[in-house]
């Protein structure tokens, strides 16, 4: 198992520009599998969960062609469904939350689909209801094997509805999305994530073919077809990356550019940090962060304390909740972080009271930061990345920290950023991965 050592305490400058989002192409990979003509998508970050699907793929008979360091071509005019049954996709698949959503178009083009309990980030309950709901609504059979945890739908043929989503699930909107672009007649989907990520899909499928309206709203209209075409795609950048080069450089009280963040499919991100103070400026596509020494949290216009909380989009995205909560620790002022979406997701901020952050865990959902404004530096430690999110924010807190911080168990900062320790030192951070 690597660990990351971390001297902290150096500012950094440069120019960093992000990966494709991890969240996208999750959904577009399982796509391919939704026609037998060669599918070209650019853009792929090079992680452990987008390199873990591209096998599983593979495995399948998909034929994968990589074209250069982020580009590949996929090719599903051989399938092996049997491999579905095999002991080896049991433990392929429950290895991958993003495993889930190959059985939308396994449904939709071969008429089942099968899957292992998925695996994923430790942040609490992510139930798979939503998925299986939008399935059974199109008129498949679901079964659970209880003893393996294996999850399976079946239809001879599947036929338009009407339906109302439970919850605006991004995975499940995309799985019945692409389930229901095969289906006979016309589908419905109400309440439906409208993250640029499902934008993303629904334009990839519409490019391939398929009659969907409604994109970027929470209503979809599916008319079905009778077949899907190749298509060339570019995956968006990460805006959770994004986010996360912000915090490096507020933290560091560095200069830094980031390049090409796509600024129209960000959101809420600019606005909230620049709720917590942080100046930065638009230029062309990119942003542009100055080295800036102090930063205050605004209140509320009645003089209350300010909530930042997560909410489906286009609010703001629970991803870079813990980013904020860090970059919170170093603020002037206070600030109550507010995680709805996951009971598990803050149990990270143990590891920042430790380091010096004044942090108080109301519950399982809230935590209250009070800013150091840069008058107490956090203090070098040594701890574990329970989560992609988690794991990147506190090497964020380890780089502004002072001495030398280890991180374990960092694969789970690799299942989401591409190559980070070489990127890092390229805008001067010491840090260094050991075994």
């Amino acid at each position: 198992m690597a660990s990351f050592k971390i001297e902290g305490g150096h500012k950094l400058q440069g120019t960093i520009t992000p990966q494709g989002a991890k969240n996208e192409v999750l959904q577009i990979l399982c796509a391919v599998l939704l026609t037998p003509e060669k599918v070209i998508i650019n853009n792929v970050p090079d992680i452990i969960d987008v390199n873990k699907l591209i096998f599983i793929l593979g495995e399948l008979g998909v034929k994968v062609n990589k074209l250069s360091s982020n580009s590949y071509s996929f090719q599903a005019d051989e399938i092996n469904l049997g491999y579905l049954e095999s002991s080896d996709f049991k433990r392929d698949g429950s290895s991958l939350r993003g495993s889930i959503m190959i059985v939308g178009p396994l449904l939709a083009r071969f008429g089942k689909g099968y899957i292992p309990k998925p695996g994923g980030d430790k942040i609490g309950r992510r139930r798979l209801d939503t998925h299986f709901e939008g399935f059974i609504n199109l008129g498949a059979k679901f079964r659970y094997n209880k003893e393996d945890n294996f999850y399976g739908v079946e239809a001879e043929e599947l036929f338009g509805t009407d339906m109302l989503l439970d919850e605006a699930s991004v995975t499940g909107t995309a799985n019945i999305l692409m389930s229901a672009v095969l289906a006979t007649g016309t589908t419905t989907i109400y309440n439906a994530a409208c993250e640029p990520y499902i934008q993303q899909l629904c334009k990839m499928l519409n490019s391939m073919g398929a009659n969907i309206t409604g994109v970027g709203s929470n209503l979809l209209t599916i008319n079905g077809v009778k077949e899907l075409k190749g298509c060339e795609h570019t995956v968006l950048p990460d805006m959770i990356e994004i986010g996360s080069w912000i915090g490096v450089a507020v933290m560091t009280r560095s200069e830094l550019t980031i390049k090409n963040v796509s600024w129209e499919n960000l959101g809420q991100i600019p606005d909230v940090f620049r709720k917590l103070g942080i100046q930065f400026e638009k230029r062309g596509d990119d942003i542009y962060i100055p080295e800036q020494d102090s930063y205050e949290i605004q209140n509320y216009i009645d003089g209350s304390v300010l909530t930042v909380a997560d909410a489906p989009w286009p609010g703001f995205t629970p991803d870079l909740l813990s980013i904020v909560l860090v970059i919170a620790t170093q603020a002037k002022g206070t600030v109550l972080i507010h995680q709805k979406m996951f009971e598990s997701r803050l149990f990270f901020v143990d590891k920042l009271i430790d380091m010096g952050a004044k942090v108080i865990l109301c519950d399982p959902h809230r935590a209250t930061v009070i800013g150091h404004n840069f008058q107490s530096q956090l203090k070098a430690t040594k701890m574990t990345s329970p989560d992609i999110r988690a794991g990147i924010s506190l090497l964020i807190a380890a780089l502004s920290a002072k001495g030398t911080s280890i991180i374990n168990n960092i694969e789970q900062i690799d299942r989401g950023y591409e190559n980070i320790e070489a990127r890092l030192k390229s805008i001067g951070a010491k840090i260094e991965r050991i075994d």
